[in-house]
């Protein structure tokens, strides 16, 4: 990996691949020297359209040509028209949108302390997460967040977050107390290796919440808006959160995130007490739009369940062929993980060299992101560019 050089005015907080990219169309990507790269990376769960999906970018350029910004101070149409898609397919009912998925984050945070003392009258204001999660890099989702990596030069922390185990009910049920606000929950655990979260602990987890009180936030920032392939992970699991947090995939690359809450827990946002300037702009909002409407009018979130099982029986396929090396494959839809028995840095170099672009996910895990509108063909030469890496090395 390259560092920034020298001449570069670039702060050096990035651990770069030795490619510059110039170019993107569908899954393939072109460097500065015209090699083509099968981008199985979506931009880190993003561009789940491909690159540059035509519907998306037809939207966006009509709104450029019409307005770009405008601020909060002043209605937005597209702003209720996305709201109003969201809480259709979440079956939630309010929406706040920002910028980012660590905004997200951040906002559902403070939507939760703020319903609990505000509303309820209570002072609680501790949330409870998990080990080996990952929730944005402000000062209080890289606190929120349960690897000790992220939070390395930051002190003092916020107070308020306790991390404890994931998929362990005994533990959780130890941690919470009268200063309990919100349980906040990835239900795949991207960034902390693709570990799904039990659906058993998860029902009994909601469960726990309603009984004691606590609000469950679900992190959807990497999981939503169809990776998983439901458009929000907890459908899958039976749960109905209170509030969700989304981003990446949203706008198909165009930065946009949001929170979703249920009606008494949004009206917890009153006029001045949080706000974004760029959140909820005309230009994110079209490209929510439309990513949205190519979703479901291509049905993709079918063709994210076929190419999901179709790329798990290849994998599963090199899992025997290299039974010393592969420890396991787990995820859901389209966030899909191989854990191996070694570091995984020289696979996804040797990958990148014939063209193939991963991401990792942890010391020993290989992370897989194809695109909603990948191809067998393409999940074959992922497949197989996967097997001779771990041969390879």
């Amino acid at each position: 990996m390259s560092a920034v050089t020298d001449a570069s005015k670039l702060m050096n907080n990035y651990s770069r691949w030795p490619i510059r990219l110039v170019k993107g169309k569908g899954n393939t990507v072109w460097d500065e020297q015209g090699n083509e790269y099968l981008d199985c990376t979506s931009g880190i769960a993003v561009t789940s359209l491909g690159h540059v999906p035509p519907r998306v970018s037809e939207r966006l350029q009509q709104q450029l040509g019409q307005l770009w910004h405008t601020s909060n101070l002043f209605e937005h149409p597209l702003q209720e028209q996305l709201a109003g898609k969201l809480a259709a397919l979440s079956g939630l009912d309010r929406a706040f949108f920002c910028n980012s998925g660590a905004e997200a984050n951040e906002a559902a945070i403070k939507l939760a302390r703020r319903w609990q003392q505000k509303v309820k009258g209570e002072q609680r204001y501790e949330i409870i997460t998990f080990q080996q999660s990952f929730h944005g890099r402000t000062l209080a989702t890289l606190t929120a967040t349960g690897q000790d990596k992220v939070k390395d030069g930051f002190a003092p922390l916020p107070e308020g977050f306790v991390t404890v185990p994931y998929n362990d009910l005994a533990a959780l049920t130890e941690a919470i107390s009268a200063r309990t606000c919100a349980v906040l929950l990835e239900l795949v655990q991207g960034e902390g290796g693709v570990t799904p979260a039990d659906p058993a602990w998860v029902r009994a987890l909601e469960q726990l919440c309603a009984k004691t009180g606590v609000l469950l936030i679900i992190d959807e920032v990497q999981t939503g808006i169809g990776r998983t392939g439901t458009w929000f992970a907890y459908q899958q699991y039976g749960i109905k959160p209170d509030i969700v947090s989304l981003a990446k995939g949203l706008g198909s690359g165009f930065p946009v995130g949001a929170i979703l809450a249920r009606e008494e827990v949004g009206e917890a946002f009153s006029p001045g007490t949080h706000g974004s300037t760029f959140g909820g702009n005309p230009l994110a909002m079209a490209a929510g739009l439309a990513t949205i409407e190519v979703i479901e009018q291509e049905r993709l979130l079918e063709r994210v369940n076929e190419l999901s099982r179709y790329l798990l029986s290849r994998l599963e396929r090199i899992k025997q062929a290299h039974p010393a090396k592969v420890a396991d494959v787990r995820g859901k839809g389209l966030l899909l993980g191989v854990e191996l028995t070694q570091p995984v840095a020289d696979v996804l170099a040797y990958m990148r060299e014939k063209r193939v672009l991963a991401l990792q996910a942890g010391p020993q895990v290989i992370r897989l992101l194809p695109s909603f509108v990948s191809t067998e063909a393409e999940l074959d030469r992922l497949a197989e560019v996967l097997d001779a890496a771990i041969a390879a090395v």
